[in-house]
């Protein structure tokens, strides 16, 4: 039990001395996940990637080894597992099947999946609080990845009506994030997964926003005397008052 809790805390203080580089790391990543999406690959670039995914594997082992509970690391970390083992079909272009449309496809789709998973937790990590700064933060993070996916998966060049610059995939991912939608609809497989997966994420957000709107408009009436709703005011003078009453019961006694 000692030796747990002393790997934990060894864990934790691992954690917090790599965060700042991890998080560039991770920021770097974004960027060549984006780039590659939007204008494609270059030797720089896969190189750059290869190297910091050769960081993350480090990174990941070595949390894994100090883990006290190995079980629940990885079930609480499949997905930065499976983020890490993707990259590695990139490395076997001399198997046929990994040439394959479909499974590059299959496998870019996992990749923007996880990036995004990567990042939101950089930025949960980063903001102290999930507020509405970090709701924004992490919708432009899911707009501006997801319309690089959509981008990759439906070009005008391969699927008819379809995204003819990152711009115009850029406003119907807008558009999808805010439920408006528009006449085209993805004609890939795995478009129409991350257009569902963005769909309900932008029904997560619109939840969130309502919730957000109805109690700032709520505290607004709470600040109004005249106000339908109580505020800080109100209750402050009624503890008062409770307060007092039973001072004078106490004192009658």
């Amino acid at each position: 039990m000692d030796r747990d809790r002393e790997r934990l805390s060894t864990l934790e203080q691992l954690d917090e001395w790599l965060f700042a580089p991890m998080l560039v790391l991770s920021v770097i990543w974004l960027g060549i996940v984006l780039v590659e999406l939007i204008a494609g690959s270059t030797t720089l670039l896969e190189t750059l990637g290869v190297a910091i995914w050769v960081v993350f594997i480090g990174e990941f082992a070595v949390r894994f080894a100090l883990a006290p509970d190995k079980a629940r690391f990885l079930k609480a970390n499949w997905l930065t597992l499976l983020a890490l083992i993707v990259p590695a079909l990139r490395l076997v272009r001399m198997v046929a099947i990994a040439r394959a449309a479909r499974v590059l496809r299959g496998v870019r789709l996992v990749r923007i999946v996880s990036t995004a998973n990567r990042s939101m937790n950089a930025l949960r990590k980063t903001l102290a609080r999930r507020g509405f700064g970090y709701v924004a933060l992490l919708t432009l993070l899911v707009l501006g990845l997801g319309a690089a996916g959509m981008l990759s998966f439906e070009p005008a060049r391969e699927v008819p009506g379809g995204f003819t610059g990152y711009g115009d995939a850029l406003w119907w991912t807008g558009m999808l994030l805010a439920s408006l939608g528009s006449d085209f609809w993805p004609a890939t497989t795995e478009g129409r997964v991350l257009s569902l997966l963005l769909t309900l994420y932008g029904l997560a957000v619109f939840g969130y926003l309502t919730a957000a709107f109805a109690s700032f408009f709520i505290g607004r009436d709470a600040e109004e005397p005249s106000g339908p709703v109580a505020g800080s005011d109100d209750l402050r003078a009624l503890r008062d008052e409770v307060a007092a009453l039973r001072r004078a019961l106490e004192h009658r006694a």
